[in-house]
């Protein structure tokens, strides 16, 4: 599952034997009967319902998407219920969502701010808000887990002890679950995102500017294959 710019929308690929392309399906790609900005980070609940952050830069120019006018006029989070079909806005107080993911029990839900991305004055913010999810939907209590500095926190995941990797401009940098830096792990080029792989799950890719790096660290991310 994937989000895409040029749809402004969620989507679905699937892979069956006998198929000789992998086929795509929308998953959702309206909110109230308008459009998305630019779905950006996509993840899925154990409970199977789908959390995705929503900012605009898919239609701020054609870099990376298509120019157009925001239909929603704010950038939010949303929680998507496959089973129902219900679309919620879990989230409008941040102010250009970027990435998420949850805690490895999913108490909590981390939601990276990346407003400083565009902004030629050093305003805007760099930093990851943490939300104590609250009944498996809601989320309440939002506070400032981490400062990622220089850059943005772009990407990150977390690993089976809840210790948080996160983009930046020089390195993929280690939080621990109360905020505390734990390490930095150098990085030739600016990061843009990760995700842990390998048949241990202790891999970390890294795609960077121009290049992807690999590492294997004693650590092992949550996603399963």
């Amino acid at each position: 599952m994937h989000c895409s710019h040029g749809q402004r929308a969620i989507v679905r690929t699937r892979f069956a034997p006998g198929l000789t392309q992998p086929r795509d399906e929308v998953v959702v790609s309206q909110y109230q009967g308008r459009r998305f900005n630019s779905p950006n980070d996509v993840i899925v609940k154990r409970d199977g319902t789908i959390w995705f952050t929503d900012p605009p830069y898919g239609i701020l120019s054609d870099h990376e998407g298509h120019r157009a006018e925001s239909e929603l006029g704010d950038n939010y989070v949303f929680r998507f219920d496959p089973a129902s079909g219900a679309l919620d806005v879990v989230s409008t107080l941040i102010e250009e969502p970027n990435g998420l993911a949850f805690s490895p029990d999913e108490s909590v839900l981390y939601v990276s701010d990346t407003s400083a991305a565009l902004q030629q004055d050093g305003g805007g913010n760099h930093h990851i808000i943490a939300f104590d999810v609250v009944m498996g939907r809601t989320l309440m209590h939002p506070r400032i887990f981490a400062v990622v500095t220089p850059g943005l926190s772009d990407g990150f995941r977390i690993d089976a002890r809840g210790w948080l990797f996160t983009s930046s401009a020089d390195s993929v940098q280690v939080f621990h679950p109360d905020g505390t830096r734990l390490a930095v792990i150098p990085v030739p080029e600016k990061v843009g995102n990760l995700t842990f792989g390998g048949p241990e799950r202790d891999e970390l890719f890294i795609c960077a500017t121009t290049s992807l790096y690999r590492i294997r660290l004693n650590a092992r991310g949550l996603q399963t294959p």
